[in-house]
């Protein structure tokens, strides 16, 4: 199911939007990112059922800079790329990743994009616009790097972007692969997520830094540091990046600062982590309670209207579960096609002797 918008009737009295949006973008904003949320905590009910195949990994805190910063590129065929972690399920919604995509994906469905041959995010639809990631975190900066240096030759005015979190700032591929951009003037965009925690060691303990910033400041690039959880700093801050690639100025970095309220993944039970700052974070700074305030607060949205925006996201996921919660896993015999290459015929042997 695609998104259902709602009609966006102006408040004559509410302040002017920022950032160039309309309003009724700002609704569009606030259903991705109830998508998100929903979804997520809909594979939380299948985890605990034993329907998710492997691992479950939670953006709960994060959604806001994933989807803000998505939805700042250019979307459709042939536009925009970007490549997300396993943080930025948000960043795929709005691309136009499906809820039925991600159910059948986590639960190793025969039908799932990679017929389930891998789980969670690790799947790619370049005509929607997203590339799969690399577990080794870190590594998709390069591939990312590369995938830029095909628009530059091209002369597409295409961008791509890439998250990557702190802790993954410190692996070398990162550095390379952003060194490389830097000196070849890319149109790359690289979000930096300092969310607290690189599985369990706190930043204090892997680099000096204060800011992620710092670190593409060394080399040449411009950076800047925006609150994670404030939907419209990070669309605007990543809007202005994309625009200035666009115009052939270069990669950018952005270092979104907010907080992972899950551990690693749901197996992880956050025992490194103290409990009141979790419990500070969901209390005073989520980013999607922020973003209801701020539109409410506004005159930007009407009560009636996110609410009605909550039941069509609820319904949208409670169909997509119910299509595809007790479909089959895929037959043994699909599992070797497309892992070894196929026996070559005597034809092509002779060939290869000549």
């Amino acid at each position: 199911m695609g998104p259902r918008t709602v009609p966006a009737v102006p408040n004559p009295a509410a302040p002017p939007i920022p950032a160039g949006l309309e309003r009724w973008q700002l609704l569009e904003l606030y259903r991705y990112l109830r998508l998100t949320r929903t979804l997520e905590e809909r594979l939380t009910a299948l985890y605990r059922q034993s329907k998710v195949i492997g691992g479950l990994f939670r953006s709960l805190g994060q959604e806001g800079e994933s989807v803000a910063s998505a939805y700042a590129l250019e979307r459709g065929r042939h536009q925009d790329i970007l490549s997300p972690l396993i943080r930025n399920l948000g960043s795929m919604l709005v691309m136009g990743a499906q809820p039925i995509e991600i159910l059948r994906q986590y639960m190793a469905k025969a039908d799932s994009p990679t017929h389930g041959r891998e789980l969670n995010v690790h799947f790619n639809d370049l005509e929607k616009g997203y590339l799969g990631q690399i577990s080794h975190l870190g590594d998709m900066v390069p591939v990312m790097a590369g995938i830029a240096l095909t628009f530059k030759m091209r002369g597409e005015r295409r961008v791509g972007l890439v998250y990557v979190g702190d802790g993954a700032t410190s692996t070398g591929t990162f550095h390379e692969g952003l060194n490389f951009a830097a000196v070849q003037r890319l149109p790359l965009v690289v979000i930096g997520e300092f969310n607290g925690y690189a599985y369990s060691t706190p930043p204090t303990k892997q680099f000096a830094v204060r800011d992620l910033a710092e670190k593409a400041k060394g080399y040449g690039i411009p950076a800047v540091t925006v609150d994670g959880n404030d939907v419209l700093a990070v669309y605007g801050a990543t809007k202005h990046a994309v625009d200035r690639a666009r115009q052939g100025k270069g990669v950018h970095f952005i270092e979104v600062k907010t907080f992972r309220r899950k551990g690693h993944a749901e197996h992880d039970d956050q025992h490194y982590v103290p409990k009141e700052e979790i419990e500070r974070w969901a209390r005073t700074n989520d980013p999607i309670d922020r973003f209801t305030a701020t539109l409410l607060d506004h005159a930007w949205a009407e009560p009636a209207e996110l609410t009605r925006l909550d039941g069509q996201v609820k319904d949208e996921v409670d169909q997509a579960t119910d299509a595809c919660v007790d479909e089959p896993l895929p037959a043994p015999d699909t599992a070797l096609p497309g892992v070894f290459v196929e026996p070559a015929t005597a034809e092509r042997l002779w060939f290869r002797s000549l």
